[in-house]
């Protein structure tokens, strides 16, 4: 039987719901400037990106005159706000914590996600789920971020395997564009998008905790990316 190599999960909206509190975060220091940025709007056009980029091009929506120091002094901020949401609690979808030490006892996994480092490895730690993922790419690690494939080929490289071999875990068509343009076999769940959204992924579920070894290995029994 065949079986993948390595799993590479997105983190928000796959292993954390956090995508609202990112939302609110955002809101939050784009209106102390008098400006908005409305729920549809974000899920729609923005949730594929990082920070930065994300703000670049909420700024070229609106025809913001924001530059290099503006837009990180909103990141600052931004990343600020979103700490204070940490601390409330758990974060992490239900059944997430099971499926990813399950399947790290199988195969190694990996994260490749737009969000700050220090951002995933809070989440992690405060879940004892670090040491589940041998690699994490986060958006300070790489130079173009989703829906570039960099980030899911610098975690393909740095757990030593082949992009070809590896199953990508995401939630947006921003994500599975960068997973499918790395050369991996995708999951797409429904978390943050509607399945019409999703089609580029080999397949569709619900939720994280209805990935297992063996519907993993499913996806190698077919035609790839």
């Amino acid at each position: 039987m065949i079986f993948p190599h390595a799993v590479v999960f997105d983190f928000d909206g796959v292993i954390a719901d956090t995508e609202l509190l990112h939302l609110r975060a955002y809101q939050q220091v784009l209106s102390h400037r008098g400006w908005t940025l409305e729920q549809s709007a974000y899920f729609e056009r923005y949730l594929g990106y990082n920070d930065e980029d994300m703000l670049r091009l909420y700024a070229a929506d609106h025809r913001l005159s924001l530059d290099a120091a503006g837009i990180r002094a909103l990141v600052s901020e931004k990343t600020d706000v979103y700490h204070q949401t940490l601390d409330s609690g758990s974060v992490l979808y239900p059944g997430a914590a099971t499926c990813v030490r399950q399947l790290a006892e199988r195969l190694p996994l990996a994260i490749a996600s737009g969000s700050l480092r220090d951002e995933i490895l809070r989440i992690l730690g405060a879940e004892n789920l670090t040491s589940a993922f041998r690699a994490v790419v986060s958006s300070d690690d790489v130079e173009r971020s989703k829906p570039a494939p960099d980030p899911y080929l610098k975690a393909a490289a740095l757990l030593g395997v082949d992009p070809a071999a590896c199953v990508a875990i995401e939630d947006s068509h921003w994500g599975l564009d960068a997973a499918r343009t790395a050369g991996m076999r995708t999951i797409a769940l429904t978390t943050t998008s509607p399945a019409s959204k999703l089609t580029a992924a080999d397949l569709v579920l619900q939720r994280v905790d209805e990935v297992t070894i063996e519907v993993l290995t499913g996806l190698f029994h077919g035609p790839g990316p």
